[in-house]
């Protein structure tokens, strides 16, 4: 948890487990790249096209509807009841805050997963979530433990779970 300190503070957020807050170098990095993608020289707003280029080269692979809905967020949570076409510095942040919460969200429940399947690469069995239970000192019951990888994967007649519905689902 240490390195998670230097990136930022944990805060709660209802109905997900943390939000990791942006560092100042972060944040920063971030303003840098909203000047660098402003290319209409606006310097205060940059477009949908100018969105959807600053997110590409930070690492995002946003679709058309993506950015709709994106833009569509940032409408429903704008105080005026304008329709803007235009992305200011603080909404820019906030989509880019959510973004790498989301990312560092996949990435630690894929590191998880693979603790769990133990030298399975895509999926975890019975047996797997059955010795780390044990290893845990939870006292679960086979019929507990079934019924955990069923919520999981109730398509799965295997009793396993694969990474790729585990992720998809969260």
């Amino acid at each position: 948890m240490q390195g998670k300190a230097k990136k930022g503070q944990r805060k709660a957020k209802a109905g997900h487990s943390f939000r990791q807050e942006l560092s100042e170098k972060q944040k920063k990095d971030i303003k840098e790249a909203f000047d660098l993608f402003d290319v209409d020289g606006s310097g205060c707003t940059i477009d949908e096209k100018e969105l959807k280029v600053a997110l590409r080269a930070l690492g995002f692979e946003p679709g058309k509807e993506e950015i709709q809905n994106l833009k569509q967020n940032l409408n429903n949570n704008n105080d005026s009841k304008e329709n803007k076409n235009t992305i200011d510095f603080n909404e820019f942040l906030q989509i880019m805050t959510e973004k790498m919460n989301a990312k560092e969200s996949q990435e630690e429940i894929e590191r998880a997963f693979h603790l769990f399947s133990q030298g399975n690469d895509n999926f975890i069995t019975f047996e797997n979530l059955k010795k780390v239970a044990l290893e845990l000192g939870e006292t679960m019951s086979d019929d507990e433990l079934k019924l955990m990888i069923q919520e999981a994967n109730s398509k799965n007649p295997r009793q396993i779970i694969e990474i790729h519905l585990l992720v998809k689902g969260m």
